[in-house]
C-alpha cells in the first residue's frame, strides 16, 4: 500500500476534551469501515518517546467527502502538535489496517461495544450500513464516565430515524458526576445489560473497542457467558483516555 499526502482543512470540538481533524481525502484512497491509519507529521519538531506517527481510527465513512479522525487530547507531543498545525499542512497516511469490519456477504447481527473514544470506527461503520441499506441488525453499546464525554452522542441518536435495524444503548458509569439529567442507562457493560436487549446473545458477532482494560474485561465477560471466541473482534486504545 503506497503512502499517501492529506491536507488538514477543519478540526471540532466534539464535546469535552475530545476534537475532530478534518483531512482532504485523496482521490485514490480506499478503506473499509471501520479501518484505521497511520498518521505521520512531516514536520514534527519536537517530539516524545511515543514518536511522529499514530494509529488513528477512521471516523468517516467511505462515502463521506472529508477523512474524519477523533481523539481525546492528551498532554503528548504529538497530539499537541497535530492541534497545532495550520490548515493546509499535510500529513503522511499509510494503510489501510485493522479487522474491526462487518463481512459484506452476511447479514449476521453485530453488537458493537465502545468505550470512550473507542467509538470512532463504530461511528464509520454506522454511518456505511446506512448508506448501504443493509438489512444486518446492529446494537451499539456506547460507555462512557458522563455524557459530557460522549463524541458523536446526539447524531448517533438520530441515525436510528434512519435505520430502523440500528439500535444505540449508550450507558453512563458515573451518573453522580454529570451537570446533565441522565434517563439511559447506566453502569459498566455487562450480560444483563446485553440481554435486556438481545434476545439470544449466541447469534450476533461481537466488536470491542475503547481501552485496553476495558477491551480486556468486556472480551473475558463474554467468553465466560459462552460466546465463541472466533465470534469477538477487538481493537485496544492506547494512551486515549
Amino acid at each position: 500500500m503506497p503512502p499517501y499526502k492529506a491536507k488538514l482543512k477543519a478540526q471540532k470540538t466534539l464535546c469535552a476534551g475530545t476534537t475532530a481533524f478534518y483531512f482532504e481525502k485523496p482521490a485514490e484512497l480506499e478503506f473499509e469501515a471501520g479501518q484505521f491509519f497511520n498518521f505521520t507529521l512531516l514536520s514534527p519538531g519536537d517530539m516524545d518517546l511515543e514518536g511522529s506517527t499514530r494509529a488513528l481510527s477512521i471516523a468517516s465513512a467511505p462515502h463521506e467527502r472529508n477523512l474524519m479522525v477523533a481523539m481525546r487530547l492528551r498532554s503528548t507531543a504529538f497530539k499537541r502538535a497535530l492541534n497545532s498545525l495550520p490548515l493546509g499542512t499535510e500529513l503522511l497516511l499509510q494503510g489501510p489496517f485493522g479487522w474491526m469490519t462487518l463481512p459484506r456477504h452476511s447479514t449476521r447481527p453485530a453488537v458493537l461495544l465502545a468505550g470512550g473514544i473507542g467509538i470512532t470506527p463504530f461511528r464509520s461503520l454506522v454511518w456505511n450500513e446506512a448508506e448501504l441499506l443493509s438489512a444486518r441488525r446492529i446494537h451499539l453499546f456506547y460507555s462512557v464516565r458522563v455524557p459530557e464525554e460522549a463524541a458523536f452522542l446526539e447524531e448517533l441518536q438520530e441515525m436510528e430515524q434512519y435505520n430502523s435495524r440500528y439500535k444505540l444503548i449508550c450507558t453512563v458509569t458515573q451518573p453522580e458526576k454529570t451537570r446533565m439529567a441522565w434517563r439511559g442507562e447506566t453502569g459498566r457493560i455487562s450480560i444483563e445489560m446485553l440481554s435486556k436487549w438481545i434476545p439470544d446473545l449466541g447469534v450476533p458477532v461481537y466488536y470491542i473497542a475503547g481501552p485496553p482494560e476495558m477491551v480486556t474485561g468486556v472480551r473475558q465477560m463474554l467468553i465466560g457467558s459462552g460466546i465463541a471466541e472466533e465470534d469477538i473482534r477487538a481493537e485496544e486504545f492506547y494512551g486515549y483516555e
